[in-house]
């Protein structure tokens, strides 16, 4: 486990919260959408549009990230659970789908902003020798802010507008944040001149950023779609129940939850660039499996695919910190956050169109080689294991 000293404890304990809440907040929709699409009558091609109104969200939290660089990432996140914890609660009263996309995609900007920048801080904060362990805690908790709603969904399933009003305990937890979360040291020390996002597209930055957008973006088309979907795949292909679909999350949220830890241990040992690889081709090739095959099929390739993505997470929080300076490291981090929101506005398009020939399993298939040639770009980025962080 990371070896922290006290203010470390605190940071990681209170930026925990924060991501515990965007985990718990941010999963409701997805888990409850077959309850939505039925409430509201939604098809496929409409559940699509609602996912690419979702991910225009992202665009919100470039600006606020900014602002995260030029004042600090205390206030930032506590700005950030508050903005999203008050908009959720408003969602349960939403009387109609077009009102649920409009709110939740105020929602999903704080959410990105929320998760970019504790994981900026986070990855400031922890020890050199230790920073994937120390991402990996972190998501970690976000992981078991979704098994809260795993776990309280199939007992209030279909009354999916209860959990968002439960969402309201955010709003009271946001000044608790503002006051205990202790300002980066790492931020505090480093001189902020000018814009980030215009230190960003000078060299070597640009060509960094450039680089892993793509990748993010190419890795959006399948996992936005297949994330999004699941769901509706498991229930009105497969014909599931709420409660087996519970089960299979439990089951692929215990395997990503100690996939999380084995990521941070393996990242910290073995570099960045080869695990990254190897993980990502590995997570495209299993969520096409689960898409791919039956019920017996879908299952084990959900828990593949939870296992390998949630051990790709602490790898690609540390580089992507690594790789980026600290006066730019949040906007960067929203930066990703757009170019992915890119890339799952085009497949969830592109599941729209194609499903009505392919089926929405084939549909979902075919992000699957995109997705692959998204983390060959990754051969060009450099190693950045236990180096010291660019200021």
């Amino acid at each position: 486990m990371v070896d922290l000293d006290r203010r470390q404890r605190v940071t990681l304990t209170w930026a925990g919260l924060a991501v515990v809440l965007s985990g718990f907040e941010g999963s409701i929709l997805i888990l409850a959408l077959p309850a939505i699409a039925r409430e509201f009558h939604a098809n496929t091609p409409a559940l699509s549009a609602l996912g690419s109104i979702l991910a225009i969200g992202t665009l919100g939290a470039v600006p606020l990230a900014m602002l995260a660089d030029r004042f600090g990432r205390r206030r930032l996140i506590a700005v950030g659970v508050g903005g999203f914890s008050l908009v959720n609660f408003a969602s349960a009263f939403v009387p109609s789908l077009a009102g649920l996309a409009l709110l939740r995609l105020f929602a999903v900007c704080f959410e990105v902003l929320v998760i970019g920048v504790a994981t900026a801080l986070i990855v400031e904060e922890a020890p050199q020798r230790s920073r994937g362990q120390a991402v990996s805690v972190l998501a970690l908790l976000q992981g078991f802010g979704v098994g809260v709603t795993v776990i309280a969904y199939p007992i209030l399933a279909p009354n999916w507008r209860l959990l968002f009003l439960v969402s309201g305990v955010g709003v009271l937890a946001a000044p608790l944040i503002w006051w205990l979360l202790p300002e980066g040291k790492t931020w505090q020390g480093v001189r902020v001149t000018g814009s980030a996002l215009r230190l960003l597209m000078q060299p070597p930055w640009r060509r960094r950023v450039l680089i892993l957008s793509a990748m993010f973006a190419l890795f959006a088309v399948l996992l936005e779609p297949a994330g999004l979907l699941y769901t509706v795949f498991a229930t009105v292909v497969l014909s599931w129940t709420p409660t087996e679909i519970s089960v299979l999350i439990v089951v692929s949220g215990i395997v990503g939850a100690v996939s999380y830890l084995a990521g941070g241990y393996l990242t910290d040992r073995f570099g960045r660039r080869a695990p990254a690889i190897a993980l990502t081709v590995a997570t495209a090739a299993a969520t096409s499996l689960s898409f791919g095959s039956g019920s017996t099929g879908f299952f084990a390739g959900n828990v593949l695919w939870s296992g390998f993505a949630s051990a790709a997470t602490p790898v690609f929080g540390a580089w992507s910190g690594e790789l980026f300076p600290t006066r730019a490291r949040a906007t960067a981090e929203a930066a990703l956050g757009l170019a992915g929101a890119v890339g799952s506005i085009a497949g969830l398009i592109g599941v729209g169109v194609l499903s009505a020939t392919t089926g929405l399993g084939g549909a979902i298939e075919l992000g699957g080689v995109v997705a692959v040639g998204g983390a060959l770009l990754l051969f060009l980025l450099p190693e950045t294991k236990q180096q010291p962080l660019p200021e």
